[in-house]
């Protein structure tokens, strides 16, 4: 199968913008943790305030694998991009939401009532995003460049956590602290919806995916032919049964890269604020360039698995993840500009390995008949237990502990699993998807279309 070069590289871009988009939605609530606490929870202690926040946090996290598994099998069934579409716009929706929402002074215990509501409207669109966005990537790209290809649409999760990174700080350098909680943190919130809108648009220009397309126009949908709900059901029970090992590799996999990822890009700046007592402003600065960082080596990484092969690059991650995270610890806690920056591009330079690697990797566990749904499932079951709460698991530990060095506990303990996860994979660079032809790209190949004709 020969794919159009011009036409993967729009995809990959309209994918990668459209997960920016909306990366940024879900970040922004955590670079705005203490501004939440304080807002919703005035009554509580800073301590409890931040348990709380990140309670509402995790929550949205545990109505993703709902989200997984209404969007996934519909991809499956009605094609990527138009779930995709779906997922885009109701998460901006959500998000849009939180900037309505009165205070805790204003409406009482309805305020964190509602913002409970608008982070489960959240979670639920995610769920079908990154399953979704993944499949669709590595769908369009060829064999021998998928891990380049797919390591974009992390460069566009990066680019939105740094963008709604970047607006924070710039509201709390410019706002004072009454400004800030009074109305300054509702703008961040409030832009959701026009930067939704423009991610929906590309994703409805989007072509559907050639392995969907092939896979529909060679019959293989038609194994199940039946009434549309026997035939949901009967997908449902093969990606859940039929999948069982696949998935639980891959809950194992996304279990070390989401600790990885929540703990550097969402509890770090909370972290050097509440924990180690630096200014949000410097918390936020310090999580800039950690996440600049990764913005430089992302693709880098996503080419190296080309060559290397994506199981080595991700056993180097784990491994990292295990050697690394005290000494990532001991940095931040020198009390110096310099210490931190370190502790943060240790941190960054161990979660890249998985951001380079894991996009092309997690599509290669399943077929293409129930792709998008069992990675939907198995990403937000995975995501739900381990990634969305550990913020959460991350600050409760410090309080009940004391230590700050307990968040370098769980990082280890996530290394471990993701070392046996990669030791059980298979290696997927260079081969075909599972039930997909070998794919090349028009680049080449001299510039051939589809049918092997020059364009």
């Amino acid at each position: 199968m020969v794919t159009d070069h011009r036409t993967t590289r729009r995809a990959v871009f309209a994918a990668a913008l459209g997960n920016a988009t909306e990366w940024y939605d879900f970040g922004v609530y955590s670079y705005l943790a203490v501004v939440i606490g304080a807002v919703f929870y005035p009554a509580a202690s800073p301590a409890v305030q931040l348990i709380a926040t990140f309670t509402t946090f995790a929550a949205a996290f545990l109505v993703r694998p709902l989200g997984g598994l209404f969007f996934g099998p519909l991809g499956d069934r009605v094609g990527r991009k138009r779930v995709l579409a779906i997922t885009m716009i109701t998460m901006a929706l959500g998000t849009f939401a939180i900037g309505l929402i009165p205070s805790y002074g204003a409406i009482g215990i309805t305020a964190p009532v509602l913002l409970l509501a608008a982070r489960l409207v959240q979670g639920f669109s995610t769920g079908g995003e990154y399953g979704g966005a993944t499949t669709f990537i590595a769908e369009y790209a060829p064999d021998r460049r998928r891990g380049f290809l797919a390591s974009w649409l992390e460069f566009g999760t990066v680019s939105g956590y740094l963008a709604g990174a970047l607006l924070v700080t710039v509201l709390t350098a410019v706002l004072d602290t009454a400004d800030l909680h009074s109305w300054g943190w509702r703008v961040p919130f409030l832009l959701a919806l026009p930067l939704g809108a423009v991610g929906l648009y590309l994703r409805l220009r989007l072509e559907e995916t050639p392995v969907f397309t092939a896979a529909e126009t060679f019959g293989h949908e038609g194994a199940h032919a039946g009434p549309a709900g026997e035939r949901g059901t009967h997908r449902l029970r093969e990606t859940v049964v039929g999948q069982w090992r696949p998935m639980l590799l891959c809950v194992g996999l996304v279990l070390v890269f989401n600790v990885n990822n929540y703990m550097t890009t969402s509890y770090m700046p909370t972290y050097l604020n509440a924990v180690l007592g630096y200014s949000p402003t410097h918390g936020l600065l310090m999580a800039l360039a950690a996440m600049a960082a990764m913005l430089l080596t992302v693709a880098l990484v996503g080419r190296l698995s080309d060559r290397v092969g994506r199981r080595p690059v991700l056993m180097s991650g784990s491994v990292c993840t295990v050697v690394l995270a005290l000494p990532a610890f001991w940095l931040l806690q020198r009390d110096t500009s310099a210490g931190v920056l370190a502790g943060m591009l240790l941190l960054a330079l161990t979660l890249v390995h998985f951001s380079g690697a894991a996009p092309a990797a997690l599509p290669a566990f399943f077929p293409t008949r129930v792709r998008y749904g069992a990675l939907a499932i198995a990403f937000n079951v995975s995501v739900a237990l381990f990634g969305g709460t550990t913020p959460l698991v991350a600050e409760a530990l410090v309080d009940a502990t004391g230590s700050p060095y307990a968040p370098a506990a769980q990082l280890m303990l996530a290394g471990v699993i993701g070392i046996v996860a990669v030791s059980l994979m298979a290696e997927s660079a260079n081969r075909p998807l599972p039930g997909a032809r070998a794919t090349v790209s028009t680049r080449d190949t001299g510039g051939a279309g589809p049918d092997g004709r020059g364009r």
